[in-house]
């Protein structure tokens, strides 16, 4: 009996939790981090405001389980990319990496306010990202990496995570101007052209 209750327990505080970060999902869907308000987020889901605390330590903490559920969305748009561009010879890496950046985009364009929350998300005072929401971001890079492998057989695994990175900036770089419509900006209707010129232009370097 009390093997029961402890599970009936367990069950509904997770069901809670789940309701909880769909809840902040919706709201950050619509009006981008600043609209997660814990007293609103806890009448949503019909819980007290310090219900909410037993739930999850704080509102970054919240912001962070939905942006884990954001890169793992991420992350299935990228392998289902991947999977349709083998790496039997370096044309085929390069041009899984031009899909893979295009994919990236296209993301971006489908769930701006959600992508925008990974990269606005600052954690208060002295707070260390937990390792689950650091391991969430680190597994993408694997989706540049495989085909950096291709190219540049001769750099060490942890050279090609430097160089993925690197890429990764640079695209992520002309994806966050574009996606702002700066007046610098690439026009948004350029932008799959413009990142397919410049992953083409870094993989030329690769061979000189």
């Amino acid at each position: 009996m009390m093997e029961a209750r402890h599970t009936s327990t367990s069950e509904r505080r997770q069901a809670q939790l789940d309701a909880l970060v769909d809840a902040a999902e919706r709201r950050i869907a619509t009006g981008g981090i600043k609209a997660l308000k814990a007293r609103d987020l806890a009448a949503e889901i019909g819980i007290a405001l310090g219900g909410l605390y037993n739930l999850v330590p704080d509102l970054d903490e919240l912001a962070l389980r939905v942006s884990s559920r954001t890169l793992n969305r991420l992350g299935e748009a990228l392998t289902a990319t991947a999977d349709r561009w083998p790496l039997a010879t370096p044309d085929d890496a390069v041009n899984r990496l031009v899909a893979i950046a295009q994919a990236y985009l296209a993301f971006a364009r489908g769930n701006l306010s959600l992508w925008r929350t990974l990269f606005e998300l600052r954690l208060a005072g002295d707070a260390v990202l937990p390792e689950w929401a650091a391991n969430d971001q680190l597994r993408l890079f694997h989706h540049i990496a495989e085909p950096l492998a291709v190219l540049l057989p001769q750099q060490t695994e942890a050279g090609r995570g430097l160089t993925a990175r690197t890429l990764f900036a640079a695209v992520h770089g002309i994806v966050v101007i574009g996606l702002e419509d700066r007046l610098i900006a690439v026009p948004p209707q350029a932008l799959n052209a413009q990142i397919e010129w410049l992953v083409r232009a870094t993989c030329r370097g690769f061979s000189t």
